[in-house]
Protein backbone atom coordinates (compact mmCIF):
# COMPACT_ATOMS: atom_id res chain seq x y z
CA UNK A 1 0.00 0.00 0.00
CA UNK A 2 2.92 2.55 0.95
CA UNK A 3 4.32 1.67 -2.77
CA UNK A 4 0.74 2.19 -4.68
CA UNK A 5 0.72 5.44 -2.30
CA UNK A 6 3.35 6.77 -3.92
CA UNK A 7 2.28 6.40 -7.19
CA UNK A 8 3.21 3.06 -8.06
CA UNK A 9 1.25 1.98 -10.84
CA UNK A 10 2.31 -2.11 -10.44
CA UNK A 11 1.91 -2.01 -6.33
CA UNK A 12 -1.91 -0.36 -7.29
CA UNK A 13 -2.16 -3.31 -9.50
CA UNK A 14 -0.97 -5.71 -6.77
CA UNK A 15 -3.97 -4.66 -4.41
CA UNK A 16 -6.18 -4.85 -7.13
CA UNK A 17 -5.12 -8.51 -7.66
CA UNK A 18 -5.73 -9.68 -4.19
CA UNK A 19 -8.44 -8.17 -3.44
CA UNK A 20 -10.56 -8.22 -6.33
CA UNK A 21 -12.88 -11.63 -5.96
CA UNK A 22 -13.33 -10.59 -1.96
CA UNK A 23 -14.75 -7.48 -3.24
CA UNK A 24 -16.75 -8.70 -5.24
CA UNK A 25 -17.62 -11.47 -3.79
CA UNK A 26 -19.02 -9.02 -0.54
CA UNK A 27 -20.82 -6.63 -3.06
CA UNK A 28 -22.43 -9.89 -4.99
CA UNK A 29 -23.95 -11.30 -1.72
CA UNK A 30 -25.05 -7.50 -1.10
CA UNK A 31 -27.29 -6.83 -4.21
CA UNK A 32 -27.40 -9.89 -5.88
CA UNK A 33 -26.63 -9.19 -9.48
CA UNK A 34 -23.33 -9.93 -11.05
CA UNK A 35 -22.97 -6.77 -13.46
CA UNK A 36 -24.35 -4.65 -11.04
CA UNK A 37 -21.28 -5.94 -8.92
CA UNK A 38 -18.52 -5.74 -11.25
CA UNK A 39 -19.34 -2.31 -11.47
CA UNK A 40 -19.76 -1.44 -7.96
CA UNK A 41 -16.61 -3.27 -7.54
CA UNK A 42 -15.00 -0.92 -10.66
CA UNK A 43 -16.28 1.90 -8.33
CA UNK A 44 -14.33 0.98 -5.36
CA UNK A 45 -11.32 0.70 -6.69
CA UNK A 46 -11.19 3.91 -8.89
CA UNK A 47 -12.12 5.38 -5.39
CA UNK A 48 -9.54 3.84 -3.62
CA UNK A 49 -6.90 5.20 -6.25
CA UNK A 50 -8.60 8.97 -5.89
CA UNK A 51 -8.23 8.49 -2.32
CA UNK A 52 -5.17 6.73 -1.77
CA UNK A 53 -3.52 9.78 -0.15
CA UNK A 54 -5.86 10.36 2.85
CA UNK A 55 -5.24 6.17 3.77
CA UNK A 56 -3.92 6.49 7.09
CA UNK A 57 -2.05 3.32 7.75
CA UNK A 58 -2.43 3.16 11.21
CA UNK A 59 -5.59 0.71 10.11
CA UNK A 60 -5.76 -2.39 8.17
CA UNK A 61 -5.82 -1.73 3.97
CA UNK A 62 -8.10 -4.40 4.18
CA UNK A 63 -10.97 -2.39 6.73
CA UNK A 64 -10.49 0.72 4.89
CA UNK A 65 -11.30 -0.93 1.09
CA UNK A 66 -14.34 -2.81 2.49
CA UNK A 67 -15.84 0.25 3.86
CA UNK A 68 -15.40 1.89 0.68
CA UNK A 69 -17.10 -1.42 -1.08
CA UNK A 70 -20.02 -1.42 1.69
CA UNK A 71 -20.62 2.21 0.94
CA UNK A 72 -21.13 1.77 -2.62
CA UNK A 73 -23.40 -0.94 -2.10
CA UNK A 74 -25.80 0.29 0.56
CA UNK A 75 -25.28 4.20 -1.84
CA UNK A 76 -26.63 1.99 -4.51
CA UNK A 77 -29.10 0.16 -2.58
CA UNK A 78 -30.64 3.82 -1.03
CA UNK A 79 -30.52 4.94 -4.49
CA UNK A 80 -32.18 2.46 -6.21
CA UNK A 81 -34.72 1.07 -3.85
CA UNK A 82 -33.76 -2.27 -5.01
CA UNK A 83 -35.44 -5.03 -4.06
CA UNK A 84 -32.37 -6.91 -3.14
CA UNK A 85 -34.19 -10.03 -1.43
CA UNK A 86 -36.46 -11.39 -4.25
CA UNK A 87 -35.95 -15.03 -4.77
CA UNK A 88 -38.97 -14.97 -7.14
CA UNK A 89 -37.00 -14.91 -10.31
CA UNK A 90 -37.47 -11.16 -10.75
CA UNK A 91 -34.10 -9.55 -12.49
CA UNK A 92 -32.53 -9.87 -9.07
CA UNK A 93 -32.79 -13.56 -8.11
CA UNK A 94 -29.71 -15.83 -8.06
CA UNK A 95 -29.19 -18.56 -11.18
CA UNK A 96 -27.32 -21.56 -9.24
CA UNK A 97 -24.57 -20.46 -11.82
CA UNK A 98 -23.94 -17.04 -10.33
CA UNK A 99 -24.17 -18.61 -7.03
CA UNK A 100 -21.41 -20.62 -7.53
CA UNK A 101 -19.21 -18.28 -9.03
CA UNK A 102 -19.09 -16.46 -5.34
CA UNK A 103 -19.46 -19.21 -3.11
CA UNK A 104 -16.36 -20.91 -1.61
CA UNK A 105 -15.25 -23.63 -3.38
CA UNK A 106 -15.14 -26.95 -1.96
CA UNK A 107 -11.70 -29.19 -1.32
CA UNK A 108 -11.38 -32.75 -1.13
CA UNK A 109 -12.38 -33.30 2.28
CA UNK A 110 -13.09 -37.00 1.25
CA UNK A 111 -17.02 -36.79 0.79
CA UNK A 112 -19.18 -39.18 -0.53
CA UNK A 113 -21.11 -37.72 -3.75
CA UNK A 114 -24.28 -37.46 -1.21
CA UNK A 115 -22.57 -35.89 1.39
CA UNK A 116 -20.85 -33.54 -1.31
CA UNK A 117 -24.79 -33.06 -2.69
CA UNK A 118 -26.44 -32.50 1.28
CA UNK A 119 -23.68 -30.07 1.94
CA UNK A 120 -24.23 -27.54 -2.03
CA UNK A 121 -27.67 -28.07 -1.04
CA UNK A 122 -27.29 -26.56 2.60
CA UNK A 123 -24.54 -24.07 1.24
CA UNK A 124 -27.61 -22.64 -1.19
CA UNK A 125 -29.87 -23.01 1.49
CA UNK A 126 -27.47 -20.29 3.38
CA UNK A 127 -26.61 -18.17 0.35
CA UNK A 128 -30.59 -17.94 0.10
CA UNK A 129 -31.11 -17.16 4.18
CA UNK A 130 -28.46 -14.85 3.88
CA UNK A 131 -29.92 -13.03 1.12
CA UNK A 132 -33.26 -12.42 2.93
CA UNK A 133 -31.20 -10.53 5.89
CA UNK A 134 -31.42 -6.88 6.25
CA UNK A 135 -28.97 -4.98 3.83
CA UNK A 136 -26.95 -4.36 7.22
CA UNK A 137 -27.50 -7.35 8.93
CA UNK A 138 -26.39 -9.22 5.87
CA UNK A 139 -23.50 -6.91 5.58
CA UNK A 140 -21.96 -7.65 8.82
CA UNK A 141 -22.75 -11.35 8.74
CA UNK A 142 -20.79 -11.23 5.46
CA UNK A 143 -17.95 -9.46 6.92
CA UNK A 144 -17.59 -11.91 9.74
CA UNK A 145 -18.22 -15.22 8.99
CA UNK A 146 -17.38 -14.74 4.98
CA UNK A 147 -14.51 -12.00 5.11
CA UNK A 148 -13.22 -12.90 8.72
CA UNK A 149 -13.30 -9.78 9.98
CA UNK A 150 -13.51 -8.99 14.09
CA UNK A 151 -16.29 -7.42 15.53
CA UNK A 152 -14.06 -4.03 16.02
CA UNK A 153 -13.03 -4.17 12.47
CA UNK A 154 -16.54 -4.51 11.04
CA UNK A 155 -17.23 -1.36 13.24
CA UNK A 156 -14.75 0.43 11.75
CA UNK A 157 -15.51 -0.64 8.47
CA UNK A 158 -19.34 0.31 8.85
CA UNK A 159 -18.61 3.07 10.79
CA UNK A 160 -20.77 1.62 13.52
CA UNK A 161 -20.36 1.49 17.41
CA UNK A 162 -19.25 -2.34 18.53
CA UNK A 163 -22.22 -2.62 20.71
CA UNK A 164 -24.58 -2.32 16.97
CA UNK A 165 -22.45 -4.22 15.06
CA UNK A 166 -22.97 -7.34 17.95
CA UNK A 167 -26.56 -6.48 17.67
CA UNK A 168 -26.88 -6.79 14.47
CA UNK A 169 -24.69 -10.18 13.67
CA UNK A 170 -26.56 -11.30 16.68
CA UNK A 171 -30.46 -10.66 15.02
CA UNK A 172 -28.86 -11.92 11.68
CA UNK A 173 -27.91 -15.41 13.32
CA UNK A 174 -31.63 -15.52 15.21
CA UNK A 175 -33.26 -14.87 11.40
CA UNK A 176 -31.04 -17.08 9.42
CA UNK A 177 -31.71 -19.66 12.14
CA UNK A 178 -35.54 -19.37 12.05
CA UNK A 179 -34.77 -19.15 8.26
CA UNK A 180 -33.23 -22.75 8.38
CA UNK A 181 -35.06 -24.43 10.46
CA UNK A 182 -37.11 -26.39 8.21
CA UNK A 183 -34.07 -27.90 7.07
CA UNK A 184 -33.19 -29.61 10.54
CA UNK A 185 -34.64 -33.12 11.15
Amino acid sequence: MAWAKQGQEAAFRELVRRYERPIFSLLYRMVRDRALAEDLAQETFIKVLNAIGSYNPQFKFSSWIFKIANNAAIDHLRKRELDTLSLDGSPHATTPDEMSATAPQPGDRGETPLQELEARELGGAIEHAIARLRPEYRMCILLRHVEGHSYEEIARILDLPLGTVKTYIHRARNELRGYLEDRRE
